[in-house]
């Protein structure tokens, strides 16, 4: 019995890592559709795009990228960002982006 705890103990750490990981790659997604949505409407609103920027920016992270496009009928936010997990910073980061767009208000 100790034996195969000893041999399955640093599989389900792996496993465990993992998940960790994966969660936190969904949070970052959600925190950009929510910043992708709050910059569209308030770009479509006519508010000035550095101000959207930095405030999409505040929502997600400092490092996110953020394309705002604004014409006379459509604006769309673009958010993307580099997730990596706290506890391996030299593995490769996975991109989670999110858009969204409003109708421009006249």
């Amino acid at each position: 019995m100790t034996a195969e705890t000893a041999a399955v103990l640093p599989a389900l750490m792996v496993v465990l890592a993992a998940a960790l990981w994966a969660i936190q790659a969904v949070g970052a997604q959600l925190e950009c559709v929510d910043a992708a949505r709050a910059a569209a409407r308030a770009a479509a609103r006519g508010e000035p795009l550095d101000q959207v920027r930095d405030a999409a920016r505040s929502a997600t992270r400092p490092d996110a990228q953020i394309d705002v496009t604004r014409d006379t009928e459509i604006t769309s936010v673009q958010i993307s960002v580099q997730v990596r997990p706290a506890w391996g910073p030299s593995l490769p980061a996975v991109r989670v982006s999110a858009s969204a767009t409003a109708d421009t208000e006249p």
